[in-house]
């Protein structure tokens, strides 16, 4: 039996010899290939995102048919929210480009470590901006549509209701609802979209913290 289990190490040496063995350098060089690309990569769909939302601006929205100093209001806020979300978008749009760049340059593991960590966590300060901005977007398209410009049955429910305030209470709750549904929708749409890429990020991180063990 114990003439077996040594012809097997044997045997098991002479198969581990034949295989090509990488180096520290190899390895690292490997993974810092594929964490610039996937940095890339996020760059890339940030720039396909910003002109999304460029053409998702020019559809129109506005409050037709309303002449009233609250509209014009809601329309300033609607200009300053759009510009807003742009500047904030090229702002982050120019963060992923700095973290590709820093990931070109870096000639060390635990550097490299360093710069996935800052990227994970500007992708996710950007999600959560999403998010944010997709909130306040919701408030003011209520008030816009619901407050200032009712539709007609909406006017007459309240009119003719024993108490107002709890039509309004049931809106405010179908608005959170709402918020908290497609805000649930945007989220999955940006762990599809970025999720991916962060995932291996993170993968390559663990390897790289192997690496320095």
């Amino acid at each position: 039996m114990m003439d077996e289990l040594e012809l097997l190490k044997k045997d098991w040496q002479k198969q581990e010899q034949g295989l090509p063995k990488l180096s520290y350098d190899q390895i690292y060089k490997m993974i810092w290939k594929k964490s610039s690309s996937l940095v890339k990569w996020i760059f890339y769909i940030s720039i396909v995102e910003f002109l999304f939302w460029i053409t998702i601006s020019f559809i129109p929205l506005g409050n037709k048919g309303v002449d009233l100093p609250e509209a014009n209001f809601i329309l300033i806020i609607n200009r300053v929210l759009t510009i807003t979300q742009f500047v904030i978008i090229i702002y982050f749009m120019f963060q992923f480009y700095q973290n590709y760049k820093k990931i070109s340059v870096t000639d060390s593991a635990r550097d490299l470590m360093k710069k996935i960590i800052a990227t994970r966590k500007t992708v996710m300060r950007y999600v959560w901006f999403n998010l944010g901005l997709f909130a306040v977007t919701m408030i003011i398209v209520f008030t816009e549509v619901l407050v200032l410009n009712p539709p007609p049955e909406l006017a007459e429910r309240i009119a003719n209701s024993d108490s107002s305030l709890l039509v309004w209470l049931a809106l405010g709750v179908g608005l959170l609802a709402a918020i908290m549904f497609f805000g649930l929708l945007i989220w999955l749409f940006f762990c599809l979209l970025y999720g991916l890429l962060l995932k291996r990020l993170t993968l390559n991180y663990k390897e790289l913290k192997r690496l320095e063990v």
